[in-house]
């Protein structure tokens, strides 16, 4: 299985850094990983409707460069599809075994994400109705698909 993270803005923090270089070590035995990261915009204080628009479509057609066209696309979004952590697991374990062996997961930059990544998308799925920085979603999905991993193969994992 291939899997691609493709994320708007750079780590800057070190410990988030040492966190997705971490899950990417221990991912590599299950699939093969690739962290894409495209530039964000600068976003003005009390920028328009109409300006944030075109941040994100900015940041949109960065990110689109990089979803294959034979990805099956996963966005994520506050409003997306939950799953508990068996669920996302038997889903990425379902996803491989209907032939999608490719998967690209994309999440937006602080403003989220224009609605031309959203209708790419083949889901949008989210991990709680909470904002979380870009950041540190990058962790949380790398440690939920090392998580998933685990549990496809029958292997103990933290409950």
């Amino acid at each position: 299985m291939n899997i691609t993270l493709v994320t708007v803005g750079k780590i800057k923090e070190t410990y988030y850094r040492d966190a997705v270089a971490e899950y990417a070590k221990r991912l590599s035995r299950y699939c093969k990983l690739e962290l894409i990261e495209v530039a964000d915009e600068k976003t003005p204080d009390k920028a328009s409707a109409v300006l944030e628009n075109q941040i994100k479509q900015r940041e949109a057609e960065r990110i689109m460069r990089h979803v294959r066209d034979d990805a099956y696309c996963i966005a994520l979004e506050i409003d997306g599809k939950p799953y508990d952590s068996v669920g996302f697991a038997e889903h990425i374990e379902a996803l491989g075994l209907s032939g999608k062996s490719n998967i690209a997961f994309v999440i937006g930059g602080s403003l989220g994400l224009h609605q031309s990544v959203l209708q790419r998308a083949n889901e949008r799925i989210s991990f709680s109705a909470m904002t979380f920085p870009h950041q540190l979603m990058r962790v949380i999905l790398l440690e939920q698909i090392y998580r998933g991993y685990r549990i496809i193969n029958g292997e103990p994992y933290h409950k």
